[in-house]
């Protein structure tokens, strides 16, 4: 069968990979066309676009940016009545999927979701357009199941991706790790800033404003696959600052305490049993309109999955040189830590086992398959 799948962002193109690895064990004569990045790529089919050319942060700077994503919103219809899918796969990335999932679902094409838009954290109303445009939906997260069920749409929990990506790879060896990246013994404290340019500048600068009080750490900065050193080197002005492009899960695998931008990164980092403080910050009109519509009690998945604070939240105002280093110290106490080894131990259990992309792919083809009979 022909299936178009569209990701938007880093976290899309892992999950992404891993569904197409799942779709192919149940299609063995798949056709793949996608837009992603170099995951997917990685696993076969055909690149239509790759996320770099199309992320944008923010609700500002999505206005900004309007023409160009009408644009890619007009080749992407055009491309699949061109290759005219037997199912079109969605990934996360709900400002540009749901506009696809409407028109596709017009033109009878069969619509699945992987990867549920976060309409529980905000403009809960997008359910409805879910429910009319979408055909089936595979939700990653625990609480997302009930949430649909008092809206009466029934969805499928598959459990969470990431802990196939973490539990699949091999274990490095630390030493040598080190050894080629220049990194020392001292403890590391990982930085992870996020993979967006808008955000890592909101982020890095106050992340690194730390560095000349911890001389006993080596900090490391975790590069994202869609950035060039050249845009990091320019924050860099501290000796015991290091980046390592691209190997995030390793840098993890030996790290002691980590700051992290909200996003999948703090699950990550969760999952990898290491201490960490959650960081946001956003452009001033974004962060008002997004404070407005937001009702969450939380922006980070650990906190959100756990529906209490396990770790801690540092948002706009708060992500200061003062109350980040406090939290640090926090983290690094080991009375502290032995609590949050605990908690992350218990978050593991709530997401499910291994095996989240296998079922999903399996409930795709299926799902497919019995429509065409």
């Amino acid at each position: 069968m022909k299936y178009y799948i569209i990701a938007g962002e880093a976290s899309g193109d892992l999950h992404g990979s891993n569904l197409m690895k799942g779709i192919l064990k149940q299609d063995g004569d798949a056709n793949i066309r996608f837009w992603g990045g170099d995951l997917m790529q990685a696993v076969g089919g055909e690149l239509v676009i790759h996320y770099k050319e199309r992320q944008f942060m923010g609700f500002a700077e999505v206005i900004m940016n309007l023409r160009n994503i009408s644009g890619h919103i007009k080749f992407c219809k055009k491309d699949i009545e061109s290759y005219n899918p037997d199912v079109i796969i969605f990934i996360d990335n709900s400002g540009f999927n749901l506009r696809i999932a409407k028109w596709a679902k017009e033109k009878n094409y069969k619509t699945h979701y992987y990867i549920s838009p976060q309409v529980w954290a905000s403009r809960a109303s997008r359910v409805e357009k879910i429910k009319r445009d979408v055909d089936a939906m595979y939700c990653i997260l625990p609480f997302e199941k009930a949430f649909y069920k008092t809206y009466n749409y029934d969805v499928q929990f598959v459990g969470h991706p990431l802990i196939d990506a973490i539990a699949d790879r091999s274990q490095i060896d630390e030493n040598q790790f080190r050894d080629t990246h220049n990194l020392g013994s001292k403890p590391i404290i990982a930085l992870l800033p996020g993979s967006r340019k808008q955000e890592i500048t909101k982020m890095l600068g106050v992340m690194l404003s730390l560095v000349d009080d911890y001389k006993d750490y080596q900090f490391v900065i975790a590069g994202a696959p869609s950035q060039d050193y050249e845009f990091y080197k320019g924050f860099i002005k501290q000796n015991n600052v290091s980046f390592i492009s691209n190997k995030t899960y390793d840098l993890l695998s030996i790290s002691n305490a980590a700051l992290v931008t909200s996003g999948t990164a703090t699950l990550e980092t969760a999952l990898y049993k290491v201490p960490q403080v959650v960081c946001y910050k956003a452009n001033a009109i974004s962060y008002h309109i997004a404070k407005r519509i937001i009702t969450l009690k939380y922006i980070s998945l650990v906190n959100l999955i756990m529906d209490r604070e396990v770790v801690t939240e540092l948002i706009q105002g708060d992500l200061n040189k003062t109350k980040l280093k406090q939290e640090l110290n926090k983290i690094l106490n080991s009375d502290n830590r032995e609590k949050l080894f605990m908690d992350y131990y218990e978050l593991e259990q709530k997401l499910g086992g291994k095996g989240a992309s296998d079922k999903a792919a399996k409930l795709i083809y299926e799902n497919v398959l019995n429509s065409k009979n």
